[in-house]
């Protein structure tokens, strides 16, 4: 496996300085011939690991090992162009950081791109790889596929190897990944899925109407025309109420565990470290040490409720279609009070299947203002290659 320090041309910002390793595969395979980057999360052999943070990239060592859903990428034949820009810590779903900036959004340039996993999404959206790894903890993936128009896979929980990547919250994060094309998402998923099986096509389609209403009138109007094409797939779709009123109590209850495993996993070096933290992400980890341990046990208590509630309702050969964001992506020029309104809604809307270890794809499927805008599909847990034939049968479906 050669590795030399060759940059791509990246007009758009999403690779890190440190970051550019050509690492090239010695033998042949299902991806060979295609082009990656991977979230600066996740350790490659001899190359630093930043998190989106200085004082990360200072206090930690080259890893010597690369980890293994990287691993597995290269194996099969694919080429590492280097690693991508992340929120600080992967703690946000803007896609700005205050140490290393905000990378373009190839689909809406005056938009930001979402994150965390923002370089590995702008990366894709800009042509500059063939597909990029992320994570997804509350929307890493998910939103950030929604705001620059393009495929994003959030796997079931547990079912990618994590191992080699600096956590945020272990028991929400999973490995995720982005194509332009729903064709090449699904040949990168059987790698990481380490799953060559045909997927059974689904038979029930449900939509939850009350994730809908919560969205603005031009927002539903513009995802109308994709849900009528999944109903021409897949049959009429049968409308249930997935939350309710309680979505508020569902958010704050990812809100609360996340802080809490966050400071589990962090709080020591935050604290003999003191990093510079930016924006936002300060704040949060402020609160996070502050937590009290009642509220957050209260919260795991209605996180099992939730797994039930979708377990129940999404039964083998159902799915459920849902909004894949709260709205196109906000412009980069918005106050942080705007920023924060609309990362709370998306947490909403994207924190059922993380509360619920369920898979979950982003469908570039709708505009709005000239914008890329998602639908989103969660399934049973374990059915991650159903979504990915989905997604396939949907491309391949006439208008």
């Amino acid at each position: 496996m050669a590795a030399a320090d060759t940059p791509i041309p990246d007009p758009v910002g999403a690779f890190c300085a440190h970051g550019w390793y050509n690492m090239r595969p010695v033998g042949a395979g299902p991806l060979a011939g295609w082009t990656f980057g991977v979230k600066d999360l996740f350790d490659v052999a001899g190359l630093p690991t930043g998190a989106g943070s200085p004082e990360w990239l200072r206090t930690h060592p080259r890893p010597s090992r690369t980890a293994p859903a990287v691993q597995r990428l290269l194996d099969a034949g694919a080429t590492l162009l280097g690693k991508t820009q992340t929120d600080e810590l992967a703690w946000s779903l803007n896609g700005q950081n205050a140490h290393y900036g905000t990378p373009i959004n190839a689909a809406a340039p005056e938009r930001i791109p979402g994150g965390s996993s923002s370089g590995s999404a702008a990366a894709v959206a800009a042509g500059l790889v063939d597909f990029a790894v992320g994570s997804d903890t509350g929307g890493s993936v998910r939103l950030p596929a929604s705001y620059c128009g393009i495929y994003g896979m959030r796997p079931s929980h547990g079912r990618i190897p994590i191992e080699g990547a600096v956590p945020l919250a272990p028991s929400f994060d999973t490995v995720g990944w982005f194509a332009r094309e729903a064709s090449r998402l699904a040949a990168v998923g059987r790698i990481l899925l380490a799953d060559p099986a045909p997927a059974a096509a689904p038979a029930r389609l449900l939509i939850a109407t009350d994730l809908v209403a919560r969205l603005a009138p031009p927002v539903r109007a513009a995802l109308e025309p994709a849900l009528a094409g999944l109903q021409r797939l897949l049959g009429t779709a049968q409308p249930v109420i997935l939350a309710g009123d309680a979505l508020p109590a569902w958010r704050e209850a990812f809100r609360l565990i996340q802080s809490a495993e966050v400071w589990s996993v962090h709080g020591a070096w935050v604290t003999e470290t003191a990093p510079a933290l930016g924006p936002g992400i300060r704040d949060r980890f402020l609160a996070a040490s502050r937590l009290a341990p009642a509220e957050v046990a209260a919260a795991r208590r209605l996180r099992l409720e939730v797994r039930q509630r979708l377990d129940d309702l999404l039964v083998p050969g159902t799915v459920l279609a849902v909004p894949g964001a709260p709205e196109i992506a906000p412009l980069r020029s918005a106050p942080p009070e705007e920023l924060e309104r609309v990362r709370a809604e998306a947490l909403a809307l994207l924190c059922p299947a993380g509360h619920a270890g369920l898979p979950q794809i982003s469908l570039p499927l709708a505009r709005l203002d000239g914008c890329p805008l998602a639908l989103s599909v969660m399934s049973a847990r374990g059915s991650d290659t159903t979504l990915l034939a989905l997604a396939s049968a949907l491309a391949a479906a006439p208008a």
